[in-house]
């Protein structure tokens, strides 16, 4: 991208940007991951006020760019959503000289993230030990499929590895079926979250300390943080957590049901008081004193049965209506959403928990807010994702470059 093309779309960008006023305001991040786990990491802190600034190939680009169905000018959905509140260098760290560069970027930083396979930053010269020699205060999140030590630490590893090793995958999908994705690459977004997580309490212990540390976030591990209870259940009983669908063993009732004209609805009655107003909202009182559904571990035990009466009732009654029944008589209940049914929904609007933002190409384009909701620094999107390269200029002259080094630099590709 050329230098005119960055500053026009910046002007676009920057037009209808909101204040920042994140509670990391003043925050200098240095991201140079690539795909969803580490630049997911930036993402969130870029929601919340961070300066972040990504450093991406000067030719290429994060393949998110080109990531999802395409769009016209061949761009990408997925771009303008991982991609906002930050600031895109194109930088060629396989050159010296981009190292160089990216060494002094990050000497002015708070937080590195990198997400390459371990040992890539050590062949480069840019250990954590080499770069803290220079910036003692410098937070390094590493996101790697299985961390830094460890047999496999040299391994790659993508989401999908992680979700199966950490214990995910074997408990999605149905009994009798192969393990099934949860339709989204949620190894990825959990290890962004595990990363963040740990940078803002190496934050607040750098308050103390006066020093940095190195976050280990590992693909695998943070699968297994959400596991629950499936490995002390099975040091303790022996038992193997099985696929088993839309239900959890045990819990009921808790389950997707029919509705009349192929509509579905989601109702959790597994508490002893719900349940019984279950019963009576169905006309059925008396399974609430029911031998084989009277408590928690009857009903866990009948599941299946429990789940065929409530089915045969639900069947009968449209959606809309079952919804309103169900929410006056205080159980919880509700409808499976799709992203046109989050745009239209009143709780969605209310909360703003989708808000437009301006694209230089495609003009208002919506996606999620920032979460979760602080009521003093909130965060925002401020900016959708920037065109490659499209803050080089900016950045590198604010680290000394002059406008004629950075031209050189252009012509011999490292930027």
């Amino acid at each position: 991208m050329s230098s005119g093309e960055g500053e026009n779309v910046t002007e676009a960008n920057s037009a209808a940007a909101p204040a920042n006023e994140g509670p990391l305001k003043g925050l200098r991040v240095i991201e140079m991951g690539t795909l969803i786990a580490g630049p997911f990491c930036g993402q969130i802190l870029g929601d919340f006020g961070a300066d972040v600034i990504k450093i991406e190939d000067p030719k290429v680009g994060d393949p998110m760019r080109q990531w999802g169905r395409s769009l016209p000018k061949g761009l990408s959905p997925w771009w303008p959503v991982i991609g906002r509140n930050k600031k895109s260098v194109g930088l060629n760290l396989r050159t010296p000289e981009g190292r160089a560069i990216a060494e002094t970027l990050i000497d002015g930083a708070d937080v590195l993230i990198e997400n390459f396979r371990p040992g890539t930053m050590e062949k480069w010269g840019m250990s954590y030990e080499a770069l803290a020699a220079r910036n003692p205060r410098l937070i390094m999140a590493r996101v790697s499929g299985f961390g830094q030590t460890g047999p496999y630490a040299s391994r790659a590893g993508y989401g999908l590895i992680g979700e199966a090793m950490g214990g995910l995958r074997h408990v999605t999908g149905e009994p009798d079926r192969p393990p099934a994705r949860a339709g989204i690459s949620i190894g990825d977004s959990l290890t962004a979250m595990h990363a963040v997580m740990g940078i803002t309490m190496a934050m607040h212990a750098r308050e103390r300390t006066g020093r940095g540390q190195v976050v280990d976030a590992a693909l695998y591990e943070s699968v297994l943080a959400v596991m629950e209870n499936l490995v002390t259940e099975y040091d303790l009983t022996g038992y193997v957590r099985e696929r088993s669908g839309s239900v959890l063993p045990g819990i009921a009732p808790s389950n997707v049901y029919p509705c009349a004209n192929d509509e579905m609805i989601l109702i959790g009655g597994n508490g002893d008081t719900v349940y019984a107003r279950l019963c009576e909202t169905m006309g059925r009182p008396e399974l609430a004193s029911d031998p084989k559904f009277v408590d928690h571990a009857a009903r866990g035990a009948n599941q299946t049965e429990l789940d065929q009466i409530i089915s045969g009732w639900t069947r009968t009654q449209s959606l809309d209506a079952l919804l309103e029944l169900l929410e006056a008589k205080g159980i919880p209940a509700g409808r499976i959403f799709r992203a046109p049914d989050m745009l239209e929904h009143e709780q969605f609007k209310a909360r703003e928990s989708i808000v437009e933002t301006d694209h230089p190409v495609f003009g208002k384009i919506k996606m999620q807010n920032a979460f979760p909701k602080m009521s003093e620094t909130p965060g925002a999107v401020r900016w959708p994702g920037p065109g490659l390269g499209q803050h080089t200029d900016e950045v590198l002259a604010g680290a000394g470059l002059t406008s004629e080094a950075i031209a050189e630099l252009r012509a011999k590709g490292v930027v």
